[in-house]
C-alpha cells in the first residue's frame, strides 16, 4: 500500500510559481520608466512662472506688445509699429476675401436684375412721351437693332448707356476728370444714335434737340471747366546786392607805463 503522508497539501490562493520563473531569466522585460517625481516637476513650473512674470514686467516681450496695442490709436497708422499695421492688414485682406467669396453669387445676381430690370426694347416701341422721346426713342431702336446678334439683349444695353450717362454727369459734377471724359464720348455717342435711328423726315430736329439737352446737362458736368487759356506771370526779383567790408577796429591805446620804449601807437594822419 504506497504511503501519502509525504505529499505536500495543495492550500487555494497560493501562487504556484513556476520553473521558468525560478531561472529568473525565462520572461525579459523592460523595466518601466520611471516616474518623475514632484521634485522634477516643481523646477519646470516655477521656471514657466519665472518666465512669464518677466514678460510682463516693464520691458518685458508680451508688456511691450501690449504697450504698442494701447497706442496704435494715439499714433495712427504712420506711428503705429509695424506688426500692428502688418496684423491688421492681414486681418483686412482675410475680412474682404471672406465677404467676396460669400457675397460672389448674391452681387452677380443683383447686377443682373440691375441690367434687366427696364422693359425689353423694341424696335418702334413708344415707351416715352413727350420732347424727351424725340432722343429716348431713337437710342431704344439704335440699341434693339444693333444688339441682335449680341450675347446680351437690348434691355441690358439701353440700361448700361443709362449708367454711364449718370455717372458721367454725376463724376463731372464733382470734377472728376474721368468722369467728364466719359460724359464726353457719351455725349457724342448718343448724338451718332439719335443721327442714325431717327426718322428722315425729323432727324435733323431730332439731332438738334439731342444736341442742346447734352449740352444744357454738360453746364453740370463740366461746371468750372473753362476754355481759355491759361497765363503763368513769372515776377522775377533782382538778387539782392552784397558788398561786403572790411571793418578794421582800432587799436587800443596802451597805457604809458606799460608801454615798452620801443612800441610807438599807430597814429592817423
Amino acid at each position: 500500500m504506497a504511503d501519502h503522508s509525504d505529499r505536500t497539501p495543495h492550500v487555494p490562493g497560493q501562487r504556484q510559481e513556476s520553473p521558468a520563473a525560478d531561472d529568473g531569466q525565462a520572461l525579459d522585460f523592460p523595466p518601466p520608466p520611471p516616474v518623475p517625481s514632484l521634485e522634477e516637476k516643481e523646477p519646470r513650473l516655477e521656471a514657466l512662472r519665472e518666465w512669464w512674470a518677466d514678460a510682463w514686467d516693464d520691458g518685458g516681450f508680451l508688456y511691450d506688445r501690449w504697450e504698442d496695442l494701447r497706442r496704435a490709436p494715439e499714433l495712427g497708422w504712420h506711428g503705429m509699429a509695424n506688426w500692428v499695421k502688418t496684423a491688421l492688414g492681414l486681418a483686412g485682406i482675410c475680412a474682404v476675401l471672406i465677404l467676396l467669396h460669400g457675397a460672389t453669387d448674391v452681387l452677380a445676381d443683383t447686377l443682373h436684375s440691375l441690367l434687366t430690370a427696364v422693359p425689353r426694347v423694341q424696335v418702334g416701341a413708344d415707351t416715352s412721351h413727350g420732347v424727351f422721346a424725340v432722343v429716348d426713342q431713337p437710342i431704344r431702336t439704335y440699341s434693339a437693332v444693333h444688339s441682335a446678334a449680341l450675347p446680351i439683349s437690348a434691355s441690358t444695353v439701353y440700361t448700361v448707356w443709362q449708367l454711364v450717362g449718370i455717372f458721367g454727369l454725376v463724376g463731372g459734377f464733382f470734377r472728376s476728370s474721368g468722369a467728364r471724359i466719359t460724359w464726353t464720348a457719351w455725349g457724342a455717342a448718343s448724338i451718332a444714335m439719335v443721327w442714325d435711328a431717327a426718322p428722315d423726315e425729323g432727324r435733323t430736329i431730332a439731332t438738334g434737340l439731342a444736341v442742346l439737352a447734352w449740352t444744357v446737362a454738360s453746364a453740370f458736368a463740366l461746371r468750372g471747366l473753362t476754355l481759355r487759356p491759361a497765363f503763368f506771370t513769372h515776377i522775377h526779383n533782382a538778387a539782392p546786392a552784397f558788398e561786403p567790408h572790411i571793418h578794421l577796429p582800432a587799436p587800443a591805446v596802451p597805457d604809458a607805463d606799460d608801454t615798452p620804449a620801443q612800441v610807438h601807437p599807430l597814429h592817423k594822419r
